[in-house]
């Protein structure tokens, strides 16, 4: 395994939590591919306190990042104050400008489609801002 592919990190990532935020990341991550087939996996922000980083899912640009803490998985959206959220899956990150955040706690079930339609949403508001190349 490479160290460097981001997706093997977040394999890796997923495996040494082994417990239901491993579970969860996953179920997440899915459904993200799931919603846009074409999103481009990244690991940023890795450091001394945290070497394996934080899992990013971009498509002209971040549309969400995956945190793990010890009660919760972060789903948190770049631009989530500008997305529609008729089924109110953010719930954490509130107040800012600009970013939204799911946190999902162990028992939680996140409404597939509606999670889905916020990652399609996130897609098209950051292919709206940026051309794609590639």
């Amino acid at each position: 395994m490479s160290d460097e592919n981001p997706a093997d990190l977040i394999d890796a990532r997923i495996a040494k939590l082994a417990d239901w935020r491993g579970e969860a990341l996953a179920r997440m991550r899915a459904l993200i591919k799931a919603a846009e087939p074409e999103v481009v996996e990244a690991v940023k922000w890795r450091k001394p306190s945290n070497p394996m980083g934080v899992p990013v899912w971009e498509y002209s640009g971040i549309l969400c990042t995956g945190e793990t803490y010890k009660d919760k998985v972060k789903l948190t959206f770049a631009n989530g104050a500008a997305l529609d959220d008729p089924a109110g899956l953010f719930n954490s990150s509130l107040d800012g400008n600009t970013r939204r955040a799911i946190d999902i706690f162990e028992g939680d079930v996140v409404d597939e489609k509606a999670f889905k339609a916020l990652v399609k949403g996130a897609v098209a508001l950051n292919a709206s801002k940026k051309p794609r190349r590639g």
